[in-house]
């Protein structure tokens, strides 16, 4: 196996679905406007800067949704695809996609969004494959508000990547990781292959202290 793996907010797509999931569910008056979206806010920060509690935050994130049925759910996060993701898409991300799909890569997102939120978007996106923060959820398909097993967030990522190939009975013998995020630089770390997509600063930095390749799937994007 030769695996391309890629993360998916900010990377995959011109925006990060979690937060723009907070902002979706303000928009829909699913939660008090004012409060969600200064905690929402401070989330975001605090991933941005690398200080992020991922299982407070998925707390917070699937709380709205607690109780809502099967059938609410997929409708939402429908139109949640309609109205918001949709206007994300990057061409040159598809591009990059295809190019490791015709060379027959196995192709993998990992990505610390709960598969809720993510999963859709990775199909749509044309990726079988995901591994993501998994939320609770009872005998009728309706969210509890907390998440099992491991968080698929820095270190787990590669704790959850261990686990996924253990299932896969296989040992890849190359690995590419594309990503955004400083937070992801434990599994950067690991791959054959690491780039840093639009990087943030640190990431940036860092790259280029690797003498690793940095890209751009933006249109206006400079890569290095």
């Amino acid at each position: 196996m030769k695996l391309a793996i890629f993360d998916l907010d900010n990377t995959l797509i011109a925006g990060d679905s979690d937060y723009e999931w907070g902002e979706f569910v303000v928009a829909k008056g699913l939660v008090d406007a004012k409060a969600y979206t200064k905690q929402n806010a401070a989330f975001y920060e605090d991933y941005k800067s690398g200080k992020l509690d991922i299982i407070a935050y998925q707390r917070f994130a699937l709380a709205p949704l607690v109780g809502l049925s099967v059938s609410a759910l997929a409708q939402l996060h429908d139109e949640f695809m309609q109205t918001v993701i949709y206007s994300l898409a990057l061409p040159k991300a598809v591009e990059l996609i295809n190019h490791h799909r015709v060379q027959g890569h196995q192709l993998l997102v990992i990505t610390a969004t709960n598969r809720f939120i993510t999963e859709p978007i990775v199909r749509w996106l044309g990726i079988d494959e995901i591994i993501a923060t998994e939320p609770a959820f009872d005998e009728q398909g309706k969210i509890l508000g907390d998440v099992i097993g491991v968080p698929s967030f820095q270190q787990g990522k590669i704790q959850r990547l261990q686990q996924w190939l253990k299932v896969q009975s296989v040992e890849p013998v190359e690995t590419w990781f594309y990503s955004d995020s400083h937070n992801d630089l434990p599994l950067l770390q690991q791959v054959n292959h690491p780039v840093a997509v639009d990087p943030d600063a640190l990431l940036r930095h860092y790259a280029q202290q690797q003498g690793w390749p940095i890209i751009s799937l933006r249109e206006d994007g400079e890569a290095d």
